[in-house]
């Protein structure tokens, strides 16, 4: 029997590697007739040091991720997935990812791009995506190559 996602979820934040789990998202919903979520968290750590403009800065975040994720949502319209709903959340991205919107949102599929930190920045910091393989209660399908499964070339990013 084939495996049929109902609900993918795909993280986005505007990188190359979350614009190629984008795509590949699109593809999936699209093949599975599956509602596709799109989620952004603002990392709200960011803005804590900063005191006099973390308020102006959070709300130019939020604007810059609600046009972001209308852009994603008018591509996968007009790629045939019919069901696209857009999530932006506050505060650290790791347990939001991998728990708080999954299990919101009846999530079965968690798709995310693979992290350009090296390994010293893992030992530090961590990679969203490692963390959300290792405490996500559904699948979780990292992605490393573009639509044709090729490793992208430095100057590749393509507009959505």
């Amino acid at each position: 029997m084939l495996q049929q996602y109902q609900r993918i979820m795909v993280a986005v934040d505007g990188s190359s590697e979350s614009e190629l789990a984008f795509k590949k998202a699109v593809n999936v919903a699209q093949r599975n007739n599956s509602e596709l979520v799109l989620a952004h968290v603002i990392d709200t750590r960011a803005f804590q040091t900063v005191s006099s403009f973390d308020g102006m800065l959070a709300e130019q975040a939020t604007e810059m991720a609600k046009q972001t994720l209308k852009d994603y949502e008018d591509y996968a319209r007009k790629n045939q997935v019919n069901t696209v709903k857009t999530v932006i959340e506050y505060g650290s991205p790791k347990p939001i990812i991998a728990k708080q919107i999954p299990e919101e949102n009846q999530i079965d599929l968690i798709m995310i791009g693979a992290t350009g930190l090296n390994a010293v920045e893992r030992i530090f910091i961590g990679s969203v995506s490692e963390y959300v393989i290792r405490h996500a209660s559904c699948d979780v399908l990292v992605v490393r190559t573009d639509l044709d499964n090729q490793l992208p070339t430095a100057g590749d990013k393509e507009e959505v």
